[in-house]
């Protein structure tokens, strides 16, 4: 994986950047923003670190988490260059409308934009935190054992822990060198996976009873009502949309989660060819080859029949 001379120099010649994500993050965009912080910092550059949402309870085995802040209101944007990791809009990360000196897009989304100054957007890779991985080479930056931990998790869930097609020689390749700087598989996975509340799995229960199959589409939701019953909130669905893909027969599992009253954020897993990207990029969303998202107003019946409809259209 080559990456394009103009963002390294980029990252060389400017001194403060402001390191943004996407809203609703997983270890993706949390390692891969967390170790390009680390990064840039050993080099003497100025940080910061952002996200519109908490960093979820379940990620916060990544060392360094705290360096997200939340709000811009204590800062000068203008006086920072902006790095969007794992998105390529301002939209997505929630800070549309904010000035920045500069901005610069990485990103490895299928779905892509006009936007960034400079812009390394590559779909094949398998986790923005391969891209952090080979910029971090290009830089020169030594290895260390935290930044290892970031990459490796970012690699990790992205790949499904090295479960999905996207997993190749390659990822494998630089999964090994993360674990030989000191990342620890069995530790990363029990953190992702293993330490789950009593309430999230109550809710996963109430999710998998929802489920619904039409043209080996595999239906799924969850309601305000029942984060309330079960004391928990949207994170708690990380992972949710991928359980109906596990049926043999199952080429496309549909997650809803309601937002507001007829307002549903609507996560896509597919298997094989199938292109859930293309489909999402129907209703605004956008994403990969086989995850992706996208929100839809109107009733769940009536949502899940227009998502229907656009998955057949696309056999």
């Amino acid at each position: 994986m080559k990456v394009p001379p103009e963002i390294i120099s980029f990252l060389k010649e400017e001194d403060k950047f402001f390191i943004a994500t996407h809203i609703n993050p997983e270890a993706d965009a949390l390692g891969s923003s967390i170790a390009l912080s680390m990064a840039l910092e050993s080099l003497g550059k100025e940080t910061v670190v952002y996200d519109r949402d908490t960093v979820p309870e379940f990620c916060r085995f990544l060392p360094g988490y705290e360096r997200f802040i939340h709000s811009t209101s204590n800062l000068q944007p203008s006086s920072f260059n902006l790095v969007l990791l794992d998105c390529n809009t301002p939209e997505r990360a929630g800070i549309d409308g904010i000035p920045f000196k500069y901005s610069a897009v990485i990103d490895h989304h299928e779905t892509e934009t006009d936007f960034g100054n400079v812009k390394w957007v590559e779909p094949d890779a398998a986790a923005t935190g391969m891209m952090i991985f080979y910029i971090l080479q290009e830089l020169g930056i030594k290895m260390t054992k935290e930044i290892a931990i970031n990459l490796y998790s970012a690699i990790a869930i992205d790949t499904g822990t090295f479960r999905y097609s996207n997993t190749t020689a390659e990822v494998m390749r630089v999964a090994a060198e993360l674990v030989e700087a000191g990342a620890k598989p069995a530790f990363v996975s029990n953190s992702l996976y293993e330490t789950w509340s009593e309430g999230r799995f109550h809710l996963l229960l109430s999710a998998l009873h929802t489920l619904e199959i039409k043209d080996n589409v595999a239906f799924t939701f969850v309601t305000q009502e029942m984060f309330k019953k079960t004391g928990t909130n949207a994170e708690d669905t990380e992972n949710f949309p991928g359980f109906p893909r596990r049926m043999k027969d199952i080429k496309v599992s549909a997650f809803f989660r309601e937002i507001g009253e007829n307002h549903w954020k609507v996560s896509l897993r597919s298997k094989g060819e199938i292109n859930v990207a293309e489909i999402a990029s129907r209703f605004d969303g956008g994403g990969h080859r086989n995850a992706a998202g996208f929100r839809i107003k109107g009733s769940l019946e009536s949502a899940k029949e227009t998502l229907l409809n656009q998955i057949r259209q696309l056999r």
